[in-house]
């Protein structure tokens, strides 16, 4: 089992192939904007500077020093499933469409820790992220959420974090953009507005119907897919089925979902498998007796606050066709009556 590769610096997680809500290290989804930089953790340091009453320099050992945390939690890329944007539906397993999704347990250092110790000054507002990959990834992250929850991780499922995921450390900014976890951290610098680099205006930014442009769409929206049966599967005769999937949400934790065998005529609830967490993966399952008809397969979550995944149709009404990022509209799956299973737009 491997990841899906591109010449883009994509590698996917093969959602399809997997059970339970934790990504293994080595399947968890790759975003590379040029490369992963070759660091020696002996001479890696991370400057945390800007409006501080005192500014610090870390090396690894020193890191290793604080307190640390553990946290569950899913990283989506902000351009994941953006092939749904396209009018025509991609004909792809699940996870090489939706697969810059993944789910660990990381273990780090409270950001809001550091800062603490450095000492914000009274105009400090935002946070400005940089690492050492040649691609200058610069994001500016809001300071409410940086003394939330943002974690500098230093591990993934209890081992180092890989090359390719961020060695020898990235943040966690649980519930948003994949951007905003900056991998290979360099330098953190704490300021009055936001940097406005190209991955905070150009890249990472939707262009609406209207002409306007969406900017710091930090929070990725709630959002299901059904992994079983999926495109490229194929259901071996009329009988009992177990449809099950993924559901995430970056506004705390998935509050249902509902799922539905007939394109959204109808619904029933599926059952969560715990544990459900706040900001990660749940699995979602549910029966399913297929007579061997024509049928459209859907999955509908919701988040803490009751708001639905859009069906596509809304999605592309509020926003348009011309967007690139945050695709989560409700994903149908169409079983013909040999029991072949395809991506379709209902």
């Amino acid at each position: 089992m491997m990841p899906s590769s591109s010449c883009n610096g994509v590698q996917e997680t093969p959602l399809h192939e997997l059970e339970g809500i934790i990504t293994p290290n080595g399947l968890h989804f790759e975003r590379h904007h040029n490369g992963v930089p070759d660091i020696d953790p002996s001479t890696w340091r991370l400057t945390l500077h800007g409006r501080v009453e005192r500014p610090l320099v870390f090396d690894l050992d020193a890191l290793h020093r604080y307190p640390m945390t553990s946290r569950i939690a899913f990283i989506e890329c902000g351009g994941n499933s953006n092939a749904l944007w396209h009018p025509s539906p991609i004909q792809t397993p699940a996870g090489y469409a939706h697969g810059m999704l993944s789910c660990s347990e990381w273990t780090g250092v409270s950001l809001a820790l550091l800062l603490d110790e450095a000492g914000l000054q009274a105009d400090a507002a935002w946070l400005v992220a940089d690492g050492y990959d040649a691609s200058g990834v610069s994001v500016s992250i809001p300071l409410g959420k940086v003394l939330d929850d943002t974690l500098i991780a230093l591990y993934q499922n209890g081992e180092p974090v890989r090359p390719e995921n961020g060695f020898p450390a990235r943040l966690l900014v649980p519930g948003w953009e994949g951007i905003t976890h900056v991998k290979w951290l360099r330098s953190l610098q704490v300021t009055d507005q936001p940097l406005m680099s190209r991955f905070d205006t150009v890249s990472y930014t939707d262009l609406l119907k209207d002409g306007s442009v969406e900017r710091f769409s930090f929070e990725m929206g709630v959002k299901s897919l059904i992994t079983s049966p999926s495109p490229g599967q194929r259901l071996d005769g009329p009988g009992f089925y177990e449809l099950r999937g993924l559901a995430w949400t970056g506004n705390g934790a998935v509050g249902r979902v509902e799922v539905s065998a007939d394109g959204g005529q109808s619904w029933s609830e599926a059952a969560l498998q715990e544990p459900v967490l706040d900001k990660a993966l749940t699995r979602f399952r549910a029966p399913w007796q297929w007579n061997g008809a024509q049928a459209i397969l859907q999955s509908r979550a919701y988040d803490a606050a009751g708001r639905a995944q859009p069906r596509r149709a809304e999605l592309l009404e509020r926003k348009g066709s011309n967007a690139y990022y945050h695709y989560n509209a409700i994903l149908s799956w169409s079983v013909d009556t040999g029991g072949v299973v395809g991506h379709v737009y209902a």
